[in-house]
């Protein structure tokens, strides 16, 4: 699993972004938003993902677009994660797009390790997975939830509950006491990532501040 350090080195805060390789190509761009926004000086991990449904899945579940079904490594690659988070004196955030964001949902009610999460447009329509949420508390102090306005206008029956699940998570997580966030982002699933992630990130961070 290959890992991209970008921004400031020294630096007490680091965010840890799971990437796809189309994701690693605007990853400038996310940085620059991310500095505009929240006015920190941070380091970017980026930890490529080569195989998305399987590395970022918490559970097996059957396809639900295609023919790829999801397998079971989402434990494994919070596991390598972790290596990336032994600095004691530093601030840890995780966030990701997509299923990188249910991953990061997921990876908070599994370690305490993070001081926040950003999960952006996740993928709530996961089977199960609200149950999940509901049944394990979450271990970090801070989230932040969003979604596209258009992201569950689609035909596919499963896809289309992402909106229900996302308001479900965050009622979930306000009553176990998480400070949350969600926000609203015009467009569908596949507009603005960057801008998106980087309002993510940003809004952890400044939550520091305050």
């Amino acid at each position: 699993m290959n890992v991209y350090d970008y921004g400031d080195q020294s630096s007490n805060l680091v965010l840890i972004r799971p990437v796809s390789d189309q994701e690693l190509r605007s990853i400038h761009e996310e940085m620059a938003a991310i500095e505009k926004m929240s006015g920190a000086v941070f380091c970017l991990r980026a930890v490529e993902i080569t195989d998305w449904n399987t590395q970022l899945s918490p559970w097996r579940a059957a396809a639900v677009y295609g023919d790829s079904d999801f397998g079971e490594g989402a434990a494994g690659t919070l596991d390598e994660i972790l290596k990336l988070t032994t600095d004691r004196e530093k601030k840890y955030y995780l966030g990701g797009y997509s299923l990188a964001g249910l991953f990061a949902l997921w990876s908070a009610c599994r370690r305490s390790v993070f001081s926040g999460v950003a999960a952006v447009s996740p993928s709530l329509w996961f089977p199960c997975f609200t149950e999940y949420l509901a049944q394990n508390r979450c271990l970090v102090p801070q989230v932040y939830l969003s979604l596209g306005v258009k992201e569950s206008r689609v035909k596919n029956p499963v896809v289309s509950t992402v909106a229900d699940r996302l308001r479900d998570s965050y009622d979930i997580l306000r009553g176990q006491g998480i400070d949350c966030t969600l926000e609203w982002n015009p467009g569908n699933h596949f507009c603005d990532v960057p801008l998106r992630m980087a309002k993510g990130f940003s809004a952890v961070l400044l939550n520091e501040k305050t």
